[in-house]
């Protein structure tokens, strides 16, 4: 399988970006997963709320052998919060879990989970692979040599962009491959020298595949959800007013056709109408180029003294190119946009620090809505949360906040939609669209089945005809 960017961490503790996420839901069990509208289901235990504060959750009794041949108990589901919890060992994932108040086991099948304050959702955020408590306690190098109890095994990672699993039932092996020019990645395909890539396409490449003998292209409609995202501090993007006219000023329907052959869904806020707490009947910023031009003009731009804005992006050829067309239909609502592309880790570190007035980016694989309170609350500025445009609203912090404390799930799907009604209204982001999910293969691979957040999944079943 080629992939566009290597895994970075096999270590769910430590793991944070889209790569290595997926990998590790193959080598790795966890108490719970998801449906088809990302409310959480029984994966390694099945759950029952005692009271708001406590959970007991309770193992099943087969598939629960670590690669190494050890048992998966209790003992290792609690090692591994337990790690993930203690500040200092710094998981990024400490804060989503701070609910918990301590961790408590009964026999080698059950873990009770006591927590601070009542949370309707906490069992979606036990979505964690769960690592051999032994192995914790000796410092094992998870991050480069896993051992979980997934349906794929760990065999060899000789080198950055080449990683080597296996998969359980039947020992098939498969080798992951970094190839990051997409160019190039098409090119192995054509000639065999890989069988499949999932994502980081063009639509030009698509195209061109799709005509080719013996290749098959194969699409599904994405949940990953990308934006445009605004420094609240700025002078300039700090303005409401100008927020709007940004919106007002890009085509986002005309980017889908042209540029995207299609390829996406506008999006309006970070979850689709699939989702249990997506978005419903909100009105969409279509482009009005007046509407846009006004507004600039009540905050005192024009042509004299136009709005000057630059804009960061990654140095990936079609995002670039994506942005480009943003920029020139913001150029038509009289916006002058510098725009910069930077290699991934410079324009990444520049978001993180706040170092912009507006950038492109997208939230891959997001099933809870924990996320608002990640990206939006104002307690959540950098390096605690995600809120990397400063963003601060009273009305918004209290919706989380009430969400979160509702034990009614009707309630909380129906503030959430009320929270994100908001955040289209306040903007500190720009929804764009979700992108659709691409899985390109030489004709001799099946039973690949894509997922809406772009899993690897699909290698559980997948097989090549000899």
């Amino acid at each position: 399988m080629g992939l566009a960017t290597a895994p970075a961490n096999l270590d769910p503790r430590y793991a944070t970006d889209a790569t290595s996420t997926r990998i590790n839901r193959l080598l790795y069990r966890q108490l719970v997963d998801f449906d088809n509208s990302s409310r959480p289901v029984p994966a390694l235990a099945e759950w029952q709320r005692v009271t708001p504060i406590h959970y007991r959750f309770t193992l099943q009794i087969i598939d629960r052998a670590f690669h190494n041949g050890d048992r998966l108990t209790s003992a290792d589901v609690k090692a591994t919060y337990d790690y993930i919890l203690d500040q200092d060992n710094a998981s990024p994932h400490r804060s989503v879990l701070s609910m918990i108040e301590r961790i408590e086991v009964d026999g080698e099948d059950q873990i009770d989970f006591y927590l601070n304050r009542a949370d309707a959702l906490f069992p979606a955020y036990l979505a964690i692979g769960i690592l051999p408590a032994n192995l914790i306690a000796k410092v094992h190098p998870f991050q480069s040599q896993p051992v979980g109890s997934g349906p794929f095994r760990f065999l060899d990672w000789p080198e950055e962009g080449r990683l080597v699993l296996q998969r359980v039932k039947d020992g098939q092996q498969f080798e992951f491959l970094k190839v990051h020019e997409a160019t190039v990645r098409i090119l192995k395909l054509l000639r065999g020298e890989i069988d499949m890539a999932q994502n980081d396409l063009s639509p030009e490449l698509l195209v061109y595949l799709a005509e080719k003998e013996g290749i098959k292209v194969e699409q599904t409609g994405g949940s990953n959800f990308f934006y445009i995202g605004f420094n609240l501090q700025d002078q300039d993007t700090g303005q409401l007013a100008v927020r709007q006219a940004i919106a007002y000023a890009i085509d986002r329907a005309a980017i889908i056709k042209h540029v995207m052959q299609g390829g996406a869904q506008p999006a309006q806020a970070m979850f689709p109408s699939s989702h249990w707490a997506g978005e419903q009947d909100l009105t969409p910023y279509s482009r009005d180029l007046n509407k846009a031009r006004a507004l600039l003009s009540g905050s005192g731009y024009d042509e004299a003294n136009p709005l000057k804005l630059v804009y960061k992006t990654s140095s990936d050829p079609f995002r670039v190119r994506l942005a480009t067309v943003i920029q020139s239909q913001l150029a038509d609502a009289g916006i002058e946009v510098d725009l910069r592309s930077y290699d991934w880790g410079t324009v990444y570190g520049d978001i993180k620090a706040g170092r912009f007035q507006l950038y492109s980016l997208a939230w891959v694989g997001i099933k809870t809505p924990d996320i608002f309170r990640y990206v939006f609350h104002s307690d959540s500025i950098p390096p605690v949360g995600a809120n990397r445009g400063r963003f601060k609203n009273a009305e918004v912090d209290q919706l989380i906040e009430q969400a979160e404390a509702s034990v009614d799930a009707i309630e909380q799907a129906r503030l959430y939609r009320q929270l994100q009604a908001l955040l289209l209204q306040e903007l500190p982001y720009v929804p764009l669209w979700y992108e659709n999910q691409v899985f390109v293969s030489r004709d001799d691979i099946q039973g690949y089945h894509l997922a809406s957040d772009g899993n690897y999944d699909g290698l559980l079943e997948v097989s090549k005809i000899w």
